[in-house]
């Protein structure tokens, strides 16, 4: 017998009303202790799959028919065949099942989509893991303590949700795509037991847009972050007289506790309805859609033969691959989040098979925790073996360039990373744009308001200059970049070069040379605009070009008062409300004692024109008298008329009025005048302490995502066109131009 059509019905979504052409009228219940021994029994005894029991039993529970999941499970064939779902990726072979899961039994990978951000928690130390010489499909994930791993949890949801939604995809026609997920054991620091579960490491915002959608449309993406946390860590109250269970299987029943009181609310509003003759509630619909999610479980790896990494890396690379190829290929994350990826996988995958023969084995892991962020730049002296480096993010992001460009890990990487992008060619600003993520990671969330406009320059070459490129150099540590000018100018390639990529960074992190810098060439020094236009690398290399003492300077200036914490009073990025610019850059006057150009004893504050102009004086020149026009025949100075400024009204005498009288409506006016005044500064302040707050972090947008952020935007608007209509100059102004149509209509 057919299934009846069921009719659609339109639920309430925000503002918006979404129509739900179908959901299930009934929801599986609990799974079968029996079934998900079976399950357990099936997997361990499979010769293709590679998990542990616990593992194991975390793959049952989430499943809700694991029987279906045991037959998949049945014996393969003598030739390997088997019903497991197959991947093939670069050195291994990944199995999964497909099974229907439990949304509350799925927990949030590492978000790659943020991978480029700096947010508020740290992510976990991942370790893979491995019995013997065999692989094992899962992963470790180490947090400090089950508080870290609840506010991970958060975030991943929220600024996934900040980032994009399919909530009301989701919502009219549930999760349809796959979940690509794999157990995982939570390890913990402060000592607190492991937890084994499953995570998702593909579908992230599909796990997200359905925590949003069961929430509902009025909660907030922080809220819908925490009502998930709370739901995944949800512990079972400990009977009394019960023998403790172990965390995981706590933590299991309390998320079991959950599923079974929405059942029985679900099961009974259907009822209700159909008693009733009326439509079920939104709330009922929300729970049908978002109950289950279909996945891909990852259950087996096998390591091809080939394989040059090591046993217990070679499932989360494969993972990794996978990934790649659906979000750098296909689907792709933002261009930043793909070149982090990209980088930092083909830095691994190096490290890994080629460091041991390079004898460069320590210095490159060191380079690879320098570049993921797992080692702070106060490391930098340790890991190049230098006391004389400094510890800062400058010179971190110095030695990495000069680490990551050097014979014959240059090359290796770039092969690494057009096979992980798929691409034929890597050309010299394609690798500039994979490094530009991970040389400004220590400064993303101070310098956010430059970030976009610094990323693509990166794409635009960055610093990456032939010198630079060069085999000849090394980086000359110091404390004061103006003390390189010198031997630069003698000719040593190590001063020019430090200069080049130490100042370049600089000036593109401060939004001092941006892709192509310039949209508009102008023969006069304005802001936007430059002489010529050139790629930023090309710039940086006519800088730092030998015999260049303009440029040299120019460099040492921009690398010695660069600050990684905050952004120049001279650049186009945006302001802090009441904040004070503790630097500029500045031009270069080489007349002067120090090289800082002034007038009037106050230092000139360096533009992009500048900057453009000082890498080729010759080039500047030529095209400045080609834009310049020839000048035209004398013609009389048109006269300028200067109005006198108005008189002030004057002030309104004292009353002299006793306190008790009504206050007059001139007084009633000047005290809420006062009061507005108040509240706008009290509004200033509260700005200040939100960006005092949102300052470690670029993500999510500070002020909320678009509809709030617009409310603000449309509250402060209105604010501003009331308080500039009662402007009193305005008035003034109109009023004296009404009386001189008059006088001219007059004497007309």
């Amino acid at each position: 017998m057919s299934k009846p059509a069921n009719r659609p019905i339109t639920v309430n979504w925000g503002k918006e009303t979404v129509v739900v052409s179908d959901f299930p009228r009934e929801l599986p219940g609990a799974s079968h202790v029996d079934d998900r021994l079976k399950l357990v029994n099936a997997g361990a005894a499979h010769r293709l799959t590679s998990l542990t029991d616990d593992a194991w039993h975390a793959v049952a529970r989430a499943s809700t028919v694991p029987i279906l999941v045991a037959q998949q499970l049945s014996k393969p064939a003598d030739d390997g065949a088997s019903l497991l779902l197959e991947e093939h990726v670069d050195g291994a072979t990944l199995r999964s099942v497909h099974s229907r899961v439990w949304l509350s039994e799925l927990f949030p990978g590492i978000q790659p989509r943020t991978s480029q951000e700096k947010l508020d928690e740290d992510d976990p130390k991942v370790i893979g893991e491995a019995d013997g010489d065999r692989p094992l499909a899962l992963l470790r994930y180490r947090y400090r303590d089950l508080d870290h791993l609840r506010a991970h949890i958060e975030q991943t949801i929220s600024v996934t949700l900040h980032r994009n939604s399919y909530a009301e995809s989701i919502l009219a026609r549930r999760v349809t795509r796959a979940l690509i997920v794999h157990p995982v054991i939570y390890e913990f620091e402060d000592g607190t037991e492991p937890v084994t579960a499953l995570i998702a490491r593909d579908g992230i915002t599909r796990l997200a847009s359905a925590w949003k959608v069961f929430a509902g449309a009025d909660f907030s993406n922080e809220n819908v972050a925490t009502l998930a946390a709370a739901t995944l860590l949800h512990e079972r109250k400990q009977p009394a007289g019960e023998p403790r269970k172990p965390l995981t299987q706590r933590l299991a029943l309390g998320r079991e506790e959950n599923r079974k009181a929405l059942h029985t609310t679900f099961t009974q509003e259907i009822a209700d309805a159909a008693n009733g003759g009326r439509d079920v509630s939104d709330l009922t619909v929300r729970i049908a859609q978002t109950f289950l999610v279909p996945a891909h479980i990852g259950v087996g790896i096998e390591a091809h033969e080939r394989s040059a990494l090591r046993t217990e890396d070679v499932f989360d690379d494969a993972l990794r691959s996978i990934l790649a190829s659906v979000h750098v290929e296909f689907k792709p994350w933002d261009e930043a989040a793909k070149n982090v990826e990209v980088a930092t996988r083909a830095l691994k995958l190096v490290v890994q098979t080629r460091a041991v023969e390079w004898g460069l084995e320590q210095q490159l892991q060191g380079v690879h925790a320098l570049a993921t962020g797992r080692l702070a730049e106060s490391a930098v002296p340790t890991v190049f073996e230098n006391t004389a480096i400094p510890g800062t993010a400058l010179w971190r992001a110095v030695y990495l360039v000069h680490a990551l460009t050097r014979p014959p890990l240059h090359e290796e990487l770039k092969n690494r990373a057009k096979d992980i992008k798929n691409d034929r060619r890597m050309s010299t600003k394609g690798y500039a744009g994979l490094l530009g993520p991970v040389i400004d990671m220590t400064w993303r969330a101070e310098k956010s308001s430059a970030l976009a406009q610094a990323r693509n320059a990166w794409n635009n070459g960055g610093v990456l200059s032939a010198d630079v490129l060069s085999d000849n150099w090394d980086p000359m540590p110091t404390d004061d970049f103006t003390s390189l000018v010198e031997p630069a100018l003698q000719g040593d390639p190590g001063a020019r070069c430090t200069l080049a990529v130490a100042g370049g960074i600089a000036l593109i992190a401060d939004k001092l040379l941006t892709r192509n810098v310039g949209s508009a060439v102008s023969a006069d020094p304005q802001a936007g605009k430059v002489p010529f236009r050139a790629d930023v690398s090309v710039v940086i290399g006519g800088l730092a070009k030998e015999g260049n003492a303009l440029g040299l300077w120019l460099l040492a200036h921009a690398a010695q008062r660069f600050e990684a914490s905050t952004m120049p009073s001279n650049t186009s990025a945006r302001p802090r409300i009441g904040g004070t610019q503790p630097y500029q850059h500045v031009m270069v006057d080489l007349s002067a004692p120090d090289r800082v150009a002034r007038e009037g004893g106050v230092e000139k504050a360096l533009s992009t024109w500048d900057v453009v102009y000082a890498s080729d004086e010759a080039r500047a020149k030529e095209r400045i008298r080609t834009l310049t026009p020839a000048p035209s025949s004398p013609s009389t100075a048109a006269t300028t008329t200067t109005t006198a400024p108005s008189s002030p009204a004057p002030l309104a005498p004292a009353t002299g009025a006793p306190n008790l009288r009504k206050p007059s409506k001139a007084q009633q006016i000047e005290d809420q005048r006062q009061a507005l005044t108040r509240q706008l500064e009290g509004a200033k302040d509260t700005l200040r302490t939100l960006e005092d707050l949102g300052r470690d972090r670029t993500f999510p947008p500070l002020l909320g995502a678009t509809e709030e952020w617009s409310k603000l935007q449309r509250a402060a608007i209105d604010i501003l066109t009331a308080v500039d209509g009662h402007n009193p100059d305005k008035a003034e102004e109109g009023s004296e131009d009404s009386e001189g149509e008059d006088d001219e209509a007059t004497s007309a």
